[in-house]
């Protein structure tokens, strides 16, 4: 009877984290374990919530890539974050093959959000601006024509 309350309880709590927003399957394995502890249940009710559908490291992917895409990170950091977070290179690549990010165009919004219309001037603000956009996970290649003009 208690194997089946906790079962019961750690499904319950997973659902609720699942109902506030998609996790990946490590996040939420971290989280119930903090919760619940270590414990042969937990890999089942995870097997269990992915067999039904209603945890998904592809969807996860596709809406951690849209939220950061939106907030202006390029795609060094936001890979970085996704690895970070559980996801395997094929959900990755999959993700941006869907959503097919521009990460040119995304690097020059960010860069006219920050510097607007100020000149570049010296070549220390050239570097301070290219390493601003680097830290955003933006490829050279992507940012250094906004550096020339």
């Amino acid at each position: 009877m208690q194997n089946t309350t906790d079962t019961r309880d750690l499904r319950l709590a997973a659902m609720n984290l699942l109902a506030r927003r998609e996790h990946s399957r490590l996040e939420l394995a971290q989280k119930l374990r903090r919760r619940f502890g270590e414990g042969g249940l937990l890999d089942e009710v995870l097997d269990a919530l992915a067999m039904e559908g209603l945890q998904s490291d592809a969807r996860f992917a596709e809406s951690f890539l849209r939220q950061r895409v939106e907030r202006g990170y390029g795609p060094l950091r936001v890979r970085q974050e996704m690895r970070e977070r559980g996801l395997d290179e094929g959900a990755i690549n999959q993700a941006e093959r869907t959503l097919s990010p521009d990460w040119d165009a995304l690097a020059e919004q960010v860069y006219q959000r920050k510097y607007a219309s100020s000149p570049v001037g010296d070549n220390r603000e050239k570097a301070r601006r290219a390493r601003f956009l680097q830290s955003r996970g933006f490829h050279h290649q992507s940012f250094r024509h906004l550096l020339d003009a």
